[in-house]
C-alpha cells in the first residue's frame, strides 16, 4: 500500500530542508523538478550543472531484487511498484570488474554504443543486456584498440543476431549461469526467461523498423 507519490512528496520536502544545512548550499544552486514517481533535482554553480534523479525501491527478503518507483507508463496506480533487477545487474558488473583486466573493454563499448544510440530506435537497455550475455560467455581480454574493436563487432554481431531470430532473452530472469555471489529468489533462476524482442516476433512491420535500425546504427 506504499503510494510512490506520497513518497515522492514527503523526500523532496526533507530534502528542501536538509539541503539548507549542507555547506554546499552556500556555493552550489539547487533547484527541484517536478516529478510523480522518483526525485529528480539539478545543482548549479556557476558554469558547472548537472543533474541527478534518485529512484526509491523495496528489497524483496533478501535477495538483490527489488521493487521500485521509477517511471511506468500513463494510468498505473501510483500504490504499483514495478520489479527492478537494477542494484543485481549493477553487482553483476562489480563481479565482472574483479575479473577483468585494467580499463577492460565493456565500459567503452557500453558508453560508445549508448552515445550511437540516439536518434536510434534500440533501447539503452538492450544493448546493456546484449553486453552482459557476451560477458557471461566470452571470455575478458587485455585491452587495447585492436581487442576492443573485436569486441565492438561482436556486440553488434549478437544484436544482429537477436534481432534475425527476433530473441533476447533477460540477462538474469531464468539465467543459470548468473554468478550465485549475487542472491537471486529461487524462482527467479528457475523461470522462463522473458524474450526482450517477443514485440518483434509478433509484429512484422516493428521487426523491419528495427532491422533497418541495425543497419542505420552499422553505418554510423
Amino acid at each position: 500500500y506504499l503510494d510512490v507519490e506520497k513518497t515522492v512528496h514527503w523526500f523532496y520536502r526533507f530534502v528542501r530542508v536538509a539541503w539548507m544545512f549542507l555547506p554546499q548550499s552556500h556555493h552550489w544552486r539547487l533547484m527541484l523538478q517536478p516529478s510523480s514517481r522518483s526525485c529528480k533535482f539539478q545543482l548549479s554553480k556557476d558554469q558547472e550543472s548537472f543533474m541527478v534523479e534518485m529512484i526509491f525501491g523495496v528489497r524483496q527478503g533478501d535477495s538483490d531484487i527489488f521493487v521500485g518507483s521509477q517511471p511506468t507508463e500513463a494510468g498505473i496506480s501510483s500504490t504499483t511498484w514495478l520489479e527492478t533487477y537494477a542494484v543485481a545487474e549493477a553487482k553483476f558488473f562489480r563481479h565482472i570488474s574483479r575479473q577483468a583486466p585494467h580499463d577492460s573493454w565493456h565500459y567503452k563499448c557500453l558508453q560508445l554504443l549508448s552515445h550511437i544510440l540516439m536518434g536510434v530506435g534500440f533501447s539503452s537497455y538492450d544493448l546493456k543486456t546484449v553486453v552482459m550475455h557476451l560477458l557471461n560467455t566470452v571470455p575478458l581480454t587485455e585491452p587495447s584498440r585492436r581487442n576492443f574493436w573485436r569486441q565492438l563487432t561482436d556486440t553488434l554481431k549478437y544484436l544482429r543476431c537477436s534481432l534475425e531470430t527476433k530473441q533476447l532473452n533477460h540477462f538474469i530472469i531464468g539465467n543459470e549461469k548468473f554468478p550465485t555471489e549475487i542472491s537471486l529468489p529461487s524462482d527467479v533462476r528457475a523461470a522462463e526467461a522473458p524474450n526482450l524482442f517477443q514485440h518483434l516476433a509478433s509484429n512484422p512491420d516493428a521487426h523491419m523498423k528495427a532491422m533497418q535500425e541495425y543497419f542505420q546504427l552499422l553505418h554510423q
